[in-house]
């Protein structure tokens, strides 16, 4: 009995080797050997990894973050990645490089190269710029073997405090008690 194209791209996905089968993690990354950069990490700290890869190296002005692609992330039967997924990945890079603890990207000049698919493991590296200033620049490029599927360039700024402090404190400043008496 032939089988239609849907379910034979369904078996092709579902037979992908888990990510575990595919990478020696003891010898690539280690999730011990990346704890230690979470402690130095200033942004981002309740950023799921599950969604935006993992940061396995931190240092100034760069960052790396590696996404391991899962079947959550694909958007159809041939198993293509949702290109969301791969950009915030780069944004979570970025914004580790510059590594201050109210950094705000503000803007992005970026192209995707190729696609990512189920099982990809997508390499983002991130390159600083400007590190004396308010404004910062960040280079990402994001890699699966030797194909670069991703590159950016983010505009983030420094913020005195948490942006959504910033807001709510706008908005208090604004509202006069005594307009309402």
């Amino acid at each position: 009995m032939l089988k239609s194209k849907a379910g034979l791209v369904k078996e092709m996905i579902d037979s992908t080797s888990a990510f575990e089968d595919d990478l020696d993690i003891a010898d690539d990354i280690s999730l011990e050997s990346t704890n230690f950069l979470n402690d130095d990490l200033k942004t981002h700290i309740k950023i799921k990894s599950t969604l935006v890869g993992n940061l396995t190296e931190l240092s100034k002005n760069s960052a790396k973050v590696v996404l391991q692609t899962t079947h959550e992330m694909c958007v159809d039967e041939f198993g293509l990645i949702h290109s969301g997924f791969l950009f915030g990945s780069a944004e979570y890079a970025a914004v580790a490089a510059v590594n201050e603890s109210n950094v705000v990207v503000i803007g992005c000049r970026s192209k995707f190269f190729a696609p990512a698919k189920v099982g990809d493991l997508v390499n983002f590296e991130a390159k600083g710029r400007f590190e004396d200033a308010r404004k910062r620049e960040i280079k990402v490029i994001g890699m699966i073997n030797e194909i670069k599927v991703f590159e950016g360039i983010f505009q983030a700024v420094i913020l005195e405090r948490h942006i959504l402090q910033t807001k709510i404190d706008e908005l208090q400043a604004s509202f006069n008690p005594k307009e309402f008496s």
